[in-house]
């Protein structure tokens, strides 16, 4: 067993596509998780993540906070203690239009690029 806090963890630029995101890698392969990565999203007001789609399924936790999941044609609000799912292949963008912090984790299973 490993337990970490999640501080101790680097925050990183989220990437590509995305506004005032940070993403901290809490499990991974690295850790000794062999199938998924867990990841803790940081965004701050007016912040996005890219609207995007890939061939695998993720699931997501509001921590913290309220903001918005947009499909690509309709947005539906989420708050602290929602959960989301994301099948294969759907299209998705979470966005905080909130003047506070949203703080949400990520499960993905382990993909190869």
């Amino acid at each position: 067993m490993k337990v970490s806090h999640y501080s101790d963890v680097e925050a990183k630029d989220a990437g590509e596509g995305t506004s005032k995101l940070t993403i901290r890698w809490l499990i991974t392969k690295e850790t000794g998780a062999p199938n998924f990565a867990m990841r803790l999203f940081e965004m701050k007001p007016m912040g996005h993540s890219p609207l995007h789609t890939h061939p695998w399924e993720h699931e997501i936790f509001i921590l913290e906070g309220k903001g918005v999941a947009f499909d690509g044609t309709k947005e539906k609000a989420v708050e602290a203690g929602d959960a989301i799912f994301i099948p294969p292949g759907e299209k998705h963008q979470i966005g905080n239009k909130s003047k506070k912090m949203l703080k949400f984790l990520c499960l993905i299973p382990h993909v190869e690029k």
